[in-house]
């Protein structure tokens, strides 16, 4: 029994590769081929070419936006720029006022210290002459009265316009 079936096999060999059915096989092989394409065709290729599609204009849309957005920034560091410029004009010019103002009022500061010092100064040299003048008004004095004093001791009569005349002279010259 066992050689029967054995034999039988041997006699028929692999069903794949016997000549006698390949006109089956090829026909089922291209009404599958046929269904598959078909299938695929109808139902996976629309499938992933939508996700090819959807895919492609995502990144379009990105790159736009992308650009657009560049663009944006480009125009915002601009007006930064811009901004920053008109501020550092802007700060340059206050710095310039307050400059101005602060020698305007230091000028007016030192003008004012200038004749202070030179109202005091006058004040001062006007008292300096004031006691200067007294100074020598008392000097003269004892001035005259030891002239008078040393003329009478030398025996002699002091005579006052004399001595006066002597005085003055000499404290003039």
């Amino acid at each position: 029994m066992a050689s029967e079936t054995q034999g039988a096999e041997a006699a028929t060999g692999l069903p794949q590769l016997d000549i006698t059915t390949f006109s089956n096989q090829i026909f089922w092989l291209l009404v599958s081929l046929v269904v598959i394409y078909f299938i695929l065709s109808r139902v996976a290729l629309p499938r992933i070419a939508a996700v090819l599609a959807e895919r492609q204009g995502t990144i379009t849309n990105d790159l736009a936006a992308a650009e657009d957005l560049k663009a944006k920034a480009v125009e915002a560091e601009e007006a930064y720029n811009k901004a920053l410029a008109d501020a550092r004009a802007e700060a340059q010019k206050i710095i310039a006022e307050t400059r101005a103002e602060i020698k305007a009022d230091l000028d007016k500061a030192n003008e004012k210290a200038d004749a202070e010092i030179a109202e005091r100064t006058a004040e001062g040299e006007k008292k300096l002459a004031e006691i200067r003048e007294s100074a020598m008004e008392s000097v003269r004095e004892v001035a005259k009265g030891t002239a008078a004093e040393i003329v009478s001791a030398m025996g002699g009569k002091a005579d006052g316009r004399t001595v006066n005349a002597a005085i003055n002279a000499r404290m003039k010259g």
